[in-house]
């Protein structure tokens, strides 16, 4: 049976929910300037990328968002069963995505980054924090998915993970994604307290994301040398005041210039961050 089944009860909440998702994603890859990532102005290290194909790819995965809200309320709570349900959707998710895209990987990691968000914003009471957010979705994450079979070709994450000994999406998921509790949405609260334009907020809690994360999108294209490049790069942007600072904008500048020499795009950060657009934003807009 297609797991895309939609009952009645509180389509509503999981048409909301879906939309919050589909325009995380969408601000995400229209914020500019991202070093070495899709956005407005370029395919940043990507050949195989562009704004428009990125902004498809998002509107091709609403439905799959909303299927995975209404599972979640047909369960009512973290279980195997829901955790094996928002699998499959997610597996048909991706196909649908790689039809749209004609086979090109744009929105794999943030499939299962915002998937289970949106499973965990579903579940949790009205007024949650999207700290609490998270750490739900790091629960129905140490749920393993009986329906997986072993891979016999391992992914970009799972040979980083083998070759450098670095945790991938998986395990940031499963520890309730500590990078956007403990970087991103400090680091997005502060520069908003600071500063008007909500874009230099979202970018430098992506420096955040960048400065901490062990980017494996990046390990994979530079290797260690790239992601120390990466995070020391973002570390003194944000330590130069970040983007509301005229000697960090330059900064970034130079940043991204040494990134697309060195091939390595951030792709790992830019799912994370539209993760923090989606649980700030249930947080501000859906929590009280």
């Amino acid at each position: 049976m297609n797991a895309f089944f939609q009952p009645k009860p509180q389509r509503c909440l999981a048409d909301t929910l879906a939309d919050f998702a589909v325009q995380a994603l969408l601000d995400e890859v229209r914020l500019s300037p991202k070093p070495a990532l899709v956005d407005a102005r370029s395919a940043g290290a990507h050949q195989d990328l562009s704004l428009s194909l990125m902004e498809q790819s998002a509107e091709s995965l609403r439905e799959m968002f909303v299927a995975m809200s209404v599972a979640a309320t047909w369960h009512g709570e973290v279980s195997q069963a829901l955790r094996e349900q928002i699998g499959q959707l997610g597996r048909e998710g991706e196909q649908r995505m790689l039809a749209v895209t004609g086979g090109v990987n744009t929105h794999r990691g943030a499939i299962w980054a915002l998937g289970l968000l949106v499973t965990a914003a579903t579940l949790s009471p009205q007024g949650t924090s999207a700290e609490d957010i998270c750490f739900c979705a790091g629960q129905i994450a140490q749920i393993e998915d009986r329906a997986v079979s072993v891979q016999s070709t391992l992914s970009h994450g799972q040979m980083v993970l083998q070759k450098h000994g670095k945790q991938g999406a998986k395990q940031q998921a499963q520890q309730g994604f500590p990078a956007i509790r403990q970087h991103a949405l400090p680091q997005l609260r502060q520069t908003r307290q600071h500063s008007m334009r909500e874009e230099f907020a979202r970018l430098d809690a992506l420096l955040a994301l960048m400065q901490h994360l062990d980017d494996t999108c990046v390990l994979h294209r530079a290797g260690l040398n790239g992601l120390n490049r990466m995070q020391q790069g973002a570390g003194k942007v944000l330590a130069l005041g970040g983007y509301t600072s005229l000697a960090a904008r330059r900064e970034l500048h130079l940043l991204e210039i040494d990134l697309l020499r060195l091939n390595a795009s951030p792709g790992g950060a830019a799912d994370l961050l539209a993760a923090t657009i989606f649980v700030d934003r249930v947080e501000r807009e859906h929590g009280e």
